[in-house]
């Protein structure tokens, strides 16, 4: 697989950007390194996580992931092969974007996953009570200080985007280069096209996440079904709505036609987006992987692109 440039930076990052969410939790460190060794070994070199993975989970406190992530490239020794993200701004107790937070989140971060820097280091959530200029300029100082590579944001609004790329530009700080948002063919409320316009004109990348929907794209989850999945619940959603259960409809359609799974077609209608150059979904085993590869290799046709398209519209 060709790996490819994230936005304006030099970066050039695989097209299925691996979840680190499970590890800790969904998968524990014996299955999470395999899960990491079938992915490196498929050509994969991004992975994402953050500071909070997975302190929702009783007797953890956030930073499993970031842990289990950096004993593994310690062990393989291939830190310089992989792209590392990770996040502030969300962890229990941790959730503010104040600079003196920032700081010692890094620092946090850093040991954790046993490195110097972070590739790319995302707000995790906006900070409606943090000074945006405050925060920018702690941002920058890290990319200065080479502790992080390049900044994202996570679950920004358009307009909060806008006024934080203002205000980096306006003082010549490093500014945000990739945005990760829910986005996916049910969920397309956080990445409308007033946003995917601003980044085209900005240069910059999505990462979408919640990729497959809590799996619900999968097409595992069907009314009365058990599914052996931590993430269940959370397709109840979907599954009680029409306009989805058509949209998967369309999905297992357009999947028949190209013999291949749901989930690949999920993936390849977001990687036809023009803005996305890789896109996150996770696999607690490594033989989750396979269909997730799959959507990254799988081509649609523009026909099935609109149709795709226009079952949320």
């Amino acid at each position: 697989m060709t790996l490819t440039p994230l936005a304006d930076t030099d970066l050039r990052i695989h097209p299925l950007n691996l979840g680190g969410n499970p590890f800790g939790w969904g998968a524990d460190r014996e299955m999470s390194f395999a899960v990491l060794d079938a992915y490196a070994a498929a050509g994969g070199n991004f992975i994402d996580t953050a500071d909070m993975y997975s302190c929702w989970v009783e007797g953890n406190s956030g930073g499993e992931s970031e842990e289990i992530i950096g004993a593994w490239m310690a062990e393989r020794g291939n830190r310089d092969d992989m792209v590392i993200a990770t996040k502030v701004g969300m962890l229990d107790g941790r959730a503010t974007l104040d600079p003196a937070n920032i700081r010692s989140c890094v620092e946090d971060s850093l040991r954790r996953l046993q490195t110097d820097r972070i590739d790319l280091y995302y707000a995790h959530q906006d900070d409606p009570d943090a000074d945006q200029t405050a925060v920018a300029e702690t941002f920058d100082a890290l990319v200065r200080d080479g502790s992080v590579r390049y900044l994202g944001a996570s679950n920004f609004s358009l307009d909060r985007l806008r006024s934080a790329q203002d205000i980096a530009r306006e003082n010549g700080l490093a500014s945000y280069r990739v945005v990760q948002n829910r986005y996916n063919l049910v969920s397309r409320e956080a990445y409308p096209a007033e946003y995917q316009d601003y980044l085209r004109e900005q240069g910059m990348a999505m990462l979408p996440f919640a990729s497959l929907a809590s799996g619900f794209l999968t097409g595992k989850h069907i009314p009365g079904s058990k599914v052996d999945s931590v993430r269940g619940g959370a397709v109840a959603k979907y599954l009680e709505d029409p306009r989805a259960t058509e949209a998967l409809g369309v999905v297992q359609e357009i999947a028949c036609d190209h013999v291949a799974k749901t989930t690949a077609v999920a993936l390849a209608w977001q990687l036809s987006h023009d803005t996305i150059p890789s896109t996150i979904a996770s696999a607690r085993t490594p033989d989750q992987l396979d269909d997730l590869f799959a959507g990254t290799a799988l081509e649609l046709s523009a026909e099935e692109i609109d149709r795709l398209s226009a079952v949320w519209s």
